[in-house]
């Protein structure tokens, strides 16, 4: 562990990121008394890309049913007048 005034972490931040990038503590202080640590993060935890089109990476899944037709559009379709208006 080391520790470095807030002056010098200022002038040699770079330096200091480097090293704690390597795994080292740098301890920086103000006026003696320690006020930040500096330390190598560790790696983030790979997660599985998310499937397009759904949203199975967040646990939801489309029903089984999801494709097939409406009953009432269906019969809209197929028994609906082909001009609604006309009735008036």
């Amino acid at each position: 562990m080391k520790q470095v005034s807030l002056y010098e972490a200022k002038t040699q931040l770079s330096a200091l990121v480097d090293e704690a990038a390597g795994g080292e503590e740098i301890i920086i202080a103000k006026n003696g008394k320690p006020r930040a640590r500096l330390v190598m993060i560790e790696a983030a935890a790979k997660r599985p890309p998310p499937k397009f089109g759904t949203m199975a990476h967040y646990g939801w899944k489309l029903p089984d049913n999801f494709d097939d037709p409406d009953p009432e559009i269906e019969a809209l379709f197929n028994d609906g007048p082909v001009f609604p208006d006309e009735d008036k």
